[in-house]
Parts: structure tokens; sequence; C-alpha cells
């Protein structure tokens, strides 16, 4: 079976405000938050409000992300999660499939 090469992938996606703005809460609930820190070691981090959707990895998006985004991977100032599955669901959002959030770091 041979593989399959992806040249373009349309990564664009649209929330409707109110899912979103429910997916923001839990993403940006102090629980939450204090576990994301404690996960990365950090004393406190923030949820910066930016979302994407994972992309296959390709010659243009070898980080499986949409290239706006890769400044953040590279950055030791920001951490990019997985939204859990449970948030996803919680805020009633099916389309897309996966999401990443992105936080920032402060205090180490």
């Amino acid at each position: 079976m041979p593989l399959k090469i992806v040249q373009n992938f349309d990564s664009s996606f649209t929330l409707e405000p109110n899912l979103q703005e429910t997916l923001f809460k839990l993403l940006s609930s102090e629980n939450f938050l204090s576990q994301v820190a404690q996960q990365l070691q950090v004393e406190k981090v923030e949820f910066t409000k930016l979302l994407f959707q994972p992309v296959p990895y390709s010659l243009t998006t070898p980080k499986g992300m949409p290239a706006e985004f890769e400044q953040y991977h590279e950055s030791d100032e920001y951490a990019i999660i997985n939204v859990p599955p449970n948030f996803m669901f919680n805020a009633k959002i099916f389309k897309p499939s996966r999401l990443c959030a992105i936080y920032q770091k402060i205090g180490e």
C-alpha cells in the first residue's frame, strides 16, 4: 500500500462564538491552568486564546502545524498542547475533531 503525500491541507476552521466561549472558559479555568503549569514545571501559564488544527506532515508543514504557528513551537516561552477530547465534547465542537492550544509560560 503506497503512502499518499498530502500536498495541500486546509487547516482553516471557524468556531461559533458561543462554542468558542465555552472552550476558552474550559482552557483558561484555574484548575486546568495549574495542571498545565505543573506538567510544564513552571510557576504559571496563561492561555493565549490561539488555537489551530493539526495538519499532516509535509514539506511545507514539517512540524504538523500551520506555518504561522511554528514560531510558538520554536520558542521556550510558549507551550503547545492538544485540547483534551472531553473539552471538545463539552463545548460541543466536533469539527474539527482535534485542536491544539497555545499557552505562554510565566515564571520558570
